[in-house]
């Protein structure tokens, strides 16, 4: 019973707070509001620039290296452990999907500048 109003409660406050979220944004709708701001001047240009798709693809190639390497960082404390071939295992498999990863890259020339 407790489960069930606990998760009615959190439905509800949910609910009731993206309502509101939605909500309260279109009450107060004036153009200076909308209109881009550059440090109090107005805009030069188009706000719109277009966006180098290399500036992303090295940044989502970032944070899949950042996040590997996350993986790794508690190996030293994962020594301990009773089952160490299934430690070395992982870490064996992590290492080998990084090398892999990045010897893609380097084949699709995703590491390099050039454009």
């Amino acid at each position: 019973m407790n489960l069930i109003m606990t998760l009615f409660i959190n439905i509800t406050l949910t609910s009731l707070l993206v309502l509101i979220a939605f909500w309260l944004p279109q009450l107060n709708i004036y153009t200076e509001k909308t209109s881009p701001y550059e440090c109090g001047f107005d805009p030069m240009g188009s706000a719109r620039m277009p966006f180098s798709m290399k500036f992303f693809l090295v940044a989502i190639t970032f944070l899949l290296f950042d996040l590997e390497i996350a993986l790794l960082l508690p190996l030293p404390w994962a020594t301990q452990t009773v089952n160490l071939t299934t430690m070395l295992t992982t870490a064996l498999l992590l290492i080998s999907l990084l090398a892999v990863s990045l010897a893609y890259e380097w084949t699709e020339k995703g590491l390099e500048w050039t454009e």
